[in-house]
């Protein structure tokens, strides 16, 4: 007769919330003055097609970890935690240098974070809400008690100064947010997906082994075809937005505080007015002179409007991320 004991899983916790969120932005203050002239362009065009003023821009010596450290180390510490407290590391970030090992590993041993688990994701500007999908689901399946979520870029490493595309969009600089247990509902339902026959409308201009093959073939960089963008961006996101309102059972009467991906200011207006928002919700606009740091850019538009009393803990927001890939993640979250 057999005395093969019952298998034992994971205890789940009921709730999840976001306990802490910081930020690390590049450190240099990039005008559209600065960046016009190579692109034949003009503050006034900049301005009037993105609503960009200036964008933060990391020191040549400064990378991708040393900004996604800056930011973890402020989250936990907002937290009233230390990296031994974390027993997940995710980043998310497409433009750290190393395939492996990944720079969510590298940074958990420099916050003292070992043994924990790390990982990288590649969602473009997606990646923060994704990241913050599975700090809920890994919490909540009793995986994990505290989550480490980063979204961390160094943009301007892969900007081509000439190109009227994408280039005067771009900032650097990371978001962190520790994500918990919790006595009530703190992260609603994740909706994401993701659309691969637009893959070509946001993309590198050739791989890395066309570089290795051919030196000519000069240093890879980034483009987008700006219409299809819009388009897709202004109008096929909204409808996520919404269903993630749905699927976390409220309405836009509830939402306080909307925090969309800082792709380009006239996205973001044209998704305020699709979602039909109240206008006493708080919109962010970091865009503005923080510039579009992909993954980093809902974390870092969240933790501006918390310092600057535009949000407060507690207030119920709505935040999307889309981009590269295509590839989309939205949630409603409680403040921390």
């Amino acid at each position: 007769m057999s005395t093969r004991r019952a298998l034992r899983q994971a205890e789940p916790v009921r709730h999840s919330r976001i306990l802490a969120i910081a930020g690390e932005r590049g450190a240099n203050v990039v005008t559209n003055d600065d960046i016009a002239g190579p692109i034949d362009s003009s503050d006034e065009w900049i301005r009037q097609r993105t609503g960009i003023v200036t964008r933060r821009r990391a020191d040549a010596d400064t990378d991708v970890l040393d900004l996604a450290e800056a930011a973890a180390r402020k989250a936990l510490d907002a937290a009233g935690l230390t990296g031994a407290d974390v027993d997940a590391v995710i980043v998310s970030t497409v433009t750290y240098f190393h395939q492996t090992p990944a720079a969510a590993a590298v940074l958990a041993d420099r916050l003292g974070a070992t043994p924990a688990a790390a990982y990288d994701i590649s969602a473009a500007c997606a990646g923060y809400a994704y990241g913050i999908g599975q700090a809920d689901a890994l919490v909540r399946a009793g995986a994990a008690r505290h989550v480490l979520v980063v979204g961390a870029e160094k943009m301007s490493d892969f900007v081509d100064p000439t190109d009227r595309s994408i280039s005067f969009l771009l900032g650097d600089g990371a978001g962190a947010a520790v994500v918990g247990p919790s006595d009530v509902p703190g992260i609603g339902p994740t909706v994401w997906g993701s659309d691969g026959a637009k893959a070509s409308a946001i993309r590198q201009t050739h791989p890395w082994s066309a570089l290795r093959d051919d030196p000519a073939a000069g240093w890879p960089t980034l483009r987008q075809d700006g219409p299809s963008v819009f388009k897709w961006a202004g109008f096929q996101m909204a409808p996520v937005a919404a269903k993630a309102m749905a699927e976390a059972g409220v309405g836009p009467e509830d939402i306080q505080v909307f925090v969309p991906h800082q792709a380009n200011m006239r996205i973001v207006d044209q998704m305020v007015k699709q979602l039909g928002l109240p206008a006493e919700v708080v919109v962010a606009r970091d865009i503005a002179d923080t510039g579009n740091t992909s993954a980093a850019s809902i974390p870092l538009a969240t933790e501006r409007l918390l310092a600057e009393g535009q949000a407060s803990s507690g207030d119920l927001a709505l935040q999307i991320g889309f981009g590269a890939g295509l590839v989309y993640a939205a949630q409603v979250v409680v403040l921390p």
